[in-house]
């Protein structure tokens, strides 16, 4: 715990009221929040995650949190002697593979996200993709990256076919904190993995979202020089993909941000999940704790 003692009664009072414009410009709003990495291994973040999340709620914003998983499902698939394959960056999902999924990111993972927020004062339900129709999705059809005419496998891997919140926002209006693993069904009933960052995005579009939150294991979008970018529109976003600036793991975080911000997000925020309490400072200060993608 920071030691916050020593910090005199007025200057508690002027952090407090600092927070006060971002407190009424967001009220009633939501946030979509992608909640994984280290913030999501290590018990002291993770305390500072569920309280940060049911403070933004106490003060009448409406967070939706979306978690990945996949250092949980690594260790699950080593007990069971299984080696994770990947292509392109995509977990290649056998049926045994997709069960053992299903069982760490809508089990465990997910239950003990409900459980921290609910331990820190607020109502969190867990939610999958069935829950209430809430993701359709059909198999990904991957292209090869060097022979587009090439197409790979990867199993039980999902893309997103359509999105339903009437669950989330029923939840949402009843004081619930919906908790959402990235598992969607297909047309006979079949389960599917989606990228946790594409769901978020999604799910920031179809709620018309007024943040997205990406919680990440970097400080945000660094220049080639390795500086953090604060503050970027689409347009510059676009002019670091075509240089390659961004690549890599940034990419499929980065552009689903920027659909996002393109289809009406207000701003995407890609935020280091390694500093504590960062998604409060982002939120409610001045101070960048990342890097915030405007929509225009």
């Amino acid at each position: 715990m920071t030691d916050v003692s020593r910090i005199e009664p007025r200057e508690k009072a002027e952090i407090l009221a600092q927070a006060l414009p971002y407190i009424r410009r967001f009220h009633g709003k939501t946030m979509v929040i992608k909640y994984g990495g280290n913030a999501m291994t290590d018990p002291e973040l993770q305390a500072d995650f569920a309280e940060d999340v049911v403070l933004l709620k106490l003060v009448g914003m409406n967070p939706v949190v979306v978690h990945g998983g996949g250092p949980q499902i690594e260790q699950a698939l080593n007990k069971l002697g299984k080696k994770g394959t990947f292509i392109q960056g995509m977990r290649v999902t056998d049926a045994e593979t997709m069960e053992v999924v299903e069982w760490v990111l809508a089990g465990e993972v997910q239950q003990d996200i409900v459980g921290l927020i609910n331990q820190a004062g607020g109502k969190a339900v867990g939610l999958t993709g069935r829950d209430g129709g809430l993701i359709r999705a059909r198999k990904l059809k991957m292209v090869d990256a060097k022979d587009p005419t090439k197409e790979h496998d990867v199993g039980q891997v999902g893309d997103i076919v359509s999105i339903d919140p009437s669950v989330v926002k029923a939840l949402q209006d009843d004081q619930f904190i919906p908790v959402i693993s990235p598992i969607g069904f297909g047309e006979s009933n079949e389960s599917y993995n989606i990228n946790a960052d594409v769901v978020a995005s999604k799910l920031a579009e179809v709620l018309r979202a007024e943040k997205l939150m990406l919680l990440t294991n970097t400080p945000g979008v660094l220049d080639k020089q390795g500086k953090l970018l604060t503050d970027l529109s689409a347009r510059e976003i676009d002019e670091l993909f075509a240089d390659g600036t961004i690549s890599g793991g940034m990419l499929p975080k980065i552009s689903g941000a920027l659909d996002a911000a393109k289809a009406g997000v207000n701003a995407v925020h890609i935020i280091d999940g390694r500093v504590p309490h960062a998604m409060l400072l982002e939120i409610l200060t001045d101070q960048a704790y990342g890097t915030m993608i405007r929509s225009h």
